[in-house]
């Protein structure tokens, strides 16, 4: 194949993976528009959980999918808003990190990169847009130490309510190969959204892989 078949080629495919996030309601303009409809229902969960996080860092956004083509398609889509910061394999698939171009402004908030996970084992119900992981500075080796310091600046936050009020709970300490910097992280999810509270940004954490 010659040169010039081989790029009509690429573009053709380019295309039909466009045109395929599309008809999923997934390609990045699609999803930056539904935006201020995913940023209210993650306001109302930090109000179930009877917390502000305004003034702490939103400091990445994350989406799910559960087709494999539709990751890669959407890993090629999305390089185009921004530059890839990593491609780290965590639990068994490679997860994505994105930064923006031009940080999302979400809110009160400023969003500097996307994460973007492979499909794993499990399947989601809902494809799109799932999580937004905001700061809490602290120096948590572990999710118990993270725990102390969540009392701490988020007093109000009432840990005995949340089953009663269909907010499920994981405590996790996700960590790639050549992560050096540990980030222990609590998830908060209701109703197909998530807030997960961690002490370290993505950038940080990419960064010290680099130590």
């Amino acid at each position: 194949m010659d040169n010039y078949a081989f790029a009509i080629r690429r573009k053709n495919n380019w295309r039909k993976n466009m045109q395929k996030l599309t008809d999923a309601g997934l390609h990045p303009e699609q999803m930056l528009a539904s935006l201020p409809a995913f940023l209210t229902r993650i306001e109302a969960l930090a109000k179930e959980m009877n917390v502000s996080l305004e003034s702490y860092q939103a400091d990445h956004i994350a989406l799910r999918v559960n087709d494999w083509t539709m990751a890669e398609a959407l890993h090629q889509a999305w390089l185009a808003y921004g530059e890839e910061w990593s491609n780290n394999e965590i639990n068994g698939r490679p997860i994505i990190v994105i930064g923006f171009h031009e940080p999302l402004k979400l809110g009160n908030w400023t969003v500097e990169a996307l994460e973007l996970p492979y499909p794993g084992a499990k399947s989601y119900p809902h494809e799109g847009w799932e999580h937004i992981e905001f700061v809490i500075p602290a120096e948590a080796n572990n999710t118990d130490e993270l725990k102390v310091v969540l009392d701490e600046v988020l007093p109000e936050l009432a840990w005995d309510e949340l089953a009663e009020k269909g907010i499920k709970l994981k405590a996790s300490s996700p960590s790639g190969e050549k992560e050096r910097l540990p980030n222990p992280t609590y998830a908060f999810k209701k109703d197909g959204v998530c807030i997960k509270l961690h002490p370290c940004s993505l950038k940080a954490v990419i960064e010290s892989e680099e130590e």
